[in-house]
């Protein structure tokens, strides 16, 4: 075991090709650098049991299920029931990742914001966090939020946030939580940095997306979660605290979100 202070990459894809035939090494460097959870992501409904093998096959590994934006219209619409069926698994910890993507596909924003709505009641009706991708689609996805939350609470991250100050206000309103990854370490983000800045810290949480955004020194590489830490050590710095005491609170974060990591926890100590 890591003597490492502990803390939890919130969002990577162990399934992508990347990590073919490394998983087992991927998941070791992470564990010994101090990151002793994490969610894979299913990104793709018809993928959900290469996923789920992956979270079944480790201790430290939980995962979610849903359909990115960028694949709705080839994978078509999964249904709230199908959803909530799966949530019945002790390791699927969350909904998603589901949104809004107009940056490349903005000509699917229909089905995207109908595919959105049905992860939604899917989050409301099983109780599991929904996991939100929101790019180039700030004011569609207010909107969406709001008028979602209106006709019933649900619990739900920003993942991989670097929206604007707006999308950031009427999520924390909300009650939702805004997961960091490496773009928050790159030199020109320093708009998004003082987003964060203005942000509770008990609505902050860490990632990786990997294998995309490793954070320096490995930036240009491929990421995985034992990288997590590079990130969280540069926002712990916008917080001015220690690393330690940062890991800390988002741990405490990312257990009152997924709370079925909790459990799982405590039941893998015993």
């Amino acid at each position: 075991m890591t003597s490492n202070p502990k803390i939890s990459d919130s969002h990577c894809h162990l399934d992508f090709p990347d990590f073919d035939g490394e998983v087992d090494d991927v998941v070791n460097r992470a564990i010994a650098a101090g990151v002793t959870r994490m969610i894979t992501i299913c990104t793709k409904p018809c993928e959900e049991t290469k996923v789920r093998q992956i979270a079944e096959a480790y201790p430290t590994v939980y995962y979610a299920v849903g359909t990115h934006p960028m694949n709705v219209a080839e994978e078509g619409m999964i249904t709230a029931s199908e959803l909530i069926a799966l949530a019945d698994h002790p390791k699927m910890v969350g909904i998603g990742e589901s949104g809004l993507d107009f940056y490349y596909t903005v000509d699917t924003a229909e089905l995207q914001e109908r595919s959105l709505r049905i992860h939604i009641a899917a989050a409301r009706e099983s109780g599991l966090p929904i996991i939100i991708h929101s790019r180039s689609a700030d004011d569609a996805m207010a909107r969406v939020l709001l008028d979602e939350y209106a006709k019933g609470a649900f619990c739900a991250v920003m993942h991989c946030f670097s929206s604007s100050a707006e999308l950031a206000r009427v999520a924390l309103e909300l009650g939702f939580y805004l997961s960091l990854s490496g773009i928050v370490t790159f030199p020109r983000s320093q708009e998004l940095r003082d987003i964060v800045a203005a942000t509770p810290i008990d609505r902050i949480l860490v990632e990786t997306d990997c294998p995309y955004l490793a954070p320096p020194p490995h930036r240009g590489k491929r990421n995985e979660p034992a990288f997590v830490i590079h990130t969280a050590a540069v926002v712990a710095n916008i917080f001015e605290l220690d690393y330690s005491d940062f890991a800390e609170r988002t741990e405490r974060n990312f257990e009152r979100l997924f709370r079925k990591t909790a459990v799982a926890s405590v039941s893998n100590e015993r």
